[in-house]
């Protein structure tokens, strides 16, 4: 059987899958200096392998093959998914590859290094080699798919997304949120009047914030037999599902940075932890794009860990672990007042959820313009500033490192990635509203530090189902209805407004 072949086939591809996934963790937190360059060999050629393997001619022949054969649901769907990703994957020669695989690694080992000395112009040619081959990708990408350039790139992290259905979402949100946020900001200035913000204290010990994050992510429902935590430049999820490999930041002014920080990444981490085992080597068992991961660690931290009956619990252990002097006389309001605080910032991470997507739609426009060639890298400076301008009154015209420097996704080629962001957020929302109908208890459950009833929910209605439905089809099963942007609008306007 043609389909025995491709699941043997999908077997070998997890595996280089899971050594690239793994040098890859490990080269944003173990790896010493010295040993960047053959680690972007190693990574380009194990990724040079696994795209040799999967357009080999004789895939395309098992793929025509099974479609044809007598096969059951998921089975069908498995192949429907393995021909989607063979379609993608053979569209580009394996030689360009290889080379834009390097080209990012080195790209992004280069940023990790300038971004700290605040150094654009040493970093924009390596910056501008990537998007050249992003353009080219875009290209080639779209001759074969028969979408435009920049929906053939988002088509890579969110299936189904375009452009012409997105921006006009984004320009409701984005129009809503310029006059949402001086609002809320005036309303948030009232209250400080009547009831000061108390200063974190500090200092916060890392080895006390790192354990206070663990008992967190145990909680929450983290699986440390199949992953851990660690420390990287930028907090990311990433690893396998047996084996994630999370990362954080600590700032030992700010516990609540690396703590939601943890938390995000987390919800992540969730989600790859509970996808179906037995379809882990096909895309069908793989997660539904990254807007629907992105509503997962959203939903941890924003629905849940943002919320004052998340805080009622989660209070005493920060105490516990933190020592309670730094919070002497501290009420429950007092720790919200800073887990809701609203503040126009130059940090797209560190963002409350109320700013947070304009930072995205930011980000949005211009790797629009970039892709499309309508903006060149050594113009972005000033494009960034003067949208930074406009959407939250900020500039870094002269400090790049929190301007076009400030994110990993542009060095490592992931044009095409941040929509899924602020999608996510949406995602969440809607998908919380759901929840609250299934589980009316929802919120007194997490009063009690009681998460099950919450995961199981998710894991019936989002990640069991992995790929099994288009991003579309998923949310409107799991919530009744498509997804549209009133719930996200309704959860800020209930937790920031009158």
């Amino acid at each position: 059987m043609s389909f025995a072949k491709l699941d043997t086939l999908g077997r070998k591809l997890e595996a280089i899958e899971h050594a690239i996934s793994i040098l890859s963790a490990d080269e944003a937190t173990n790896m010493p200096s010295g040993g960047g360059e053959k680690r972007a060999e190693s990574v380009s050629t194990l990724a040079g392998m696994y795209h040799a393997q999967i357009t080999a001619p004789e895939v395309g022949d098992w793929l025509s093959a099974a479609e044809g054969e007598s096969l059951d649901g998921d089975q069908r769907l498995a192949v429907t998914g393995f021909r989607r990703e063979y379609t993608n994957r053979t569209c580009l020669p394996a030689d360009f590859v290889e080379r834009q695989v390097e080209t990012r690694m080195r790209c992004e080992q280069l940023w990790r290094e300038l971004r700290a000395k605040n150094d654009w112009a040493g970093f924009a040619p390596a910056l501008g080699g990537v998007v050249a081959l992003v353009r080219e990708e875009a290209q080639l990408r779209s001759a074969a798919l028969g979408l435009a350039p920049y929906d053939a790139l988002m088509e890579q992290f969110d299936p189904g997304n375009r452009a012409a259905d997105i921006s006009p979402v984004f320009d409701e949100l984005k129009a809503f949120l310029k006059g949402f946020v001086p609002e809320a900001l005036e309303r948030q200035a009232r209250r400080f009047e009547q009831r000061p913000l108390k200063p974190l204290q500090g200092p916060y010990a890392i080895n006390r914030q790192r354990a206070l994050g663990v008992d967190m992510m145990k909680a929450i429902g983290f699986d440390f037999d199949h992953g851990r935590l660690d420390v990287s430049h930028h907090p990311f999820c990433g690893g396998v599902p047996t084996d994630v490999r999370m990362t954080t930041r600590y700032v030992t002014t700010d516990f609540l940075s690396s703590l939601m920080g943890i938390l995000h990444e987390t919800g992540h981490a969730l989600y790859e932890q509970n996808l179906p085992k037995q379809w882990s080597h096909w895309p069908l068992g793989k997660a539904r794009g990254m807007g629907v991961h992105e509503s997962q660690s959203l939903f941890v931290e924003k629905q849940v860990a943002r919320s004052a009956e998340f805080w009622e619990w989660a209070a005493p252990a920060v105490r516990d672990h933190l020592g309670a002097e730094p919070f002497d006389n501290w009420t429950l309001e007092d720790i919200l007042a800073h887990v809701h605080l609203v503040e126009r910032g130059l940090i797209r991470v560190d963002a409350d959820e109320v700013t947070y997507p304009l930072h995205v739609i930011l980000r949005y426009e211009l790797e629009q313009a970039l892709v499309l060639g309508q903006l060149e890298v050594r113009d972005l400076p000033e494009a960034w500033d003067e949208k930074m301008r406009d959407y939250l009154g900020l500039s870094t015209l002269d400090n790049p490192k929190d301007g076009p420097m400030q994110d990993v996704h542009w060095p490592s080629g992931a044009l095409g990635y941040f929509p899924s962001y602020t999608l996510g957020a949406m995602m969440a929302a809607q998908q919380w509203a759901a929840l609250e109908k299934a589980v009316p208890d929802a919120r007194d459950q997490m009063r009690r530090g009681q998460f099950e009833a919450i995961n199981g929910w998710r894991r019936d209605n989002i990640w069991s189902q992995a790929s099994r439905y288009s991003t579309p089809e998923l949310m409107r099963r799991a919530t009744g209805e498509p997804l549209n942007a009133t719930y996200f609008i309704a959860h800020l306007e209930q937790r920031y407004g009158e």
